[in-house]
């Protein structure tokens, strides 16, 4: 079984020891790099290549935001998940900017970590549910597309879809919220990549935030 390389980026010495012992314990994951600043961590995933890389928010030389927007740019299919203890919506939007597909607080769960490891890695989109209202509140604003029809705008079931996706759920726990089958759910999905154009989840969730769709009642 091919395990899934990953890349650590944090300036504490500790933290990254023990994030490395964690992910090595799991036995579809191995740490094959890491990196102290954010211009290392550009430079040696660059090199790399690993599937994942788990980058620091704050680090020195180059902010995570910084070291995410160079290696989306020379290397778009290398994944990067937001590791922070920033629960500030600036700090956020901009690594959501940068390019990187999920976000989990420091003082998340270890669970948690590897779950976000995984989904990120299989191209989805992964927030930790403590920071999903200020990503999903506050900085986005509704864009009306000029260009698109009113036929191509999603229903309403449609956004009620996309919102869960954004949130993270799964496509079974979609269709018990909703009522509806799990083939149900795909197909919403299909129309909305259709619709929209969008190819993955991490494409779709991105398009909502922009639409403003997901902002709280």
């Amino acid at each position: 079984m091919n395990k899934l390389r990953v890349f650590l980026a944090d300036d504490h010495a500790v933290l990254r020891e023990g994030l490395k012992a964690l992910v090595n314990m799991q036995p579809d994951m191995e740490v094959v790099g890491e990196a102290s600043n954010g211009r290392s961590a550009w430079q040696k995933a660059r090199e790399l290549l690993p599937d994942v890389v788990v980058m620091d928010v704050s680090m020195p030389e180059m902010t995570g935001a910084q070291a995410t927007k160079r290696l989306k740019q020379s290397c778009p299919d290398v994944k990067v998940l937001a590791l922070t203890a920033h629960e500030d919506k600036g700090y956020l939007r901009h690594l959501l900017e940068a390019g990187a597909s999920g976000f989990v607080l420091k003082r998340a769960a270890t669970e948690e970590l590897i779950q976000a490891i995984r989904v990120v890695a299989a191209c989805g989109a992964y927030i930790d549910p403590t920071l999903a209202g200020k990503v999903l509140k506050g900085f986005m604003r509704p864009q009306a597309s000029r260009n698109a029809s009113e036929c191509d705008q999603p229903s309403d079931r449609e956004a009620e879809v996309l919102r869960s996706i954004a949130w993270g759920y799964s496509n079974k726990e979609i269709a018990t919220q909703l009522n509806i089958s799990v083939k149900t759910v795909e197909t919403y999905k299909a129309r909305l990549a259709e619709k929209l154009g969008l190819k993955s989840r991490t494409e779709i969730v991105r398009y909502a935030v922009r639409q403003g769709w997901l902002q709280e009642s």
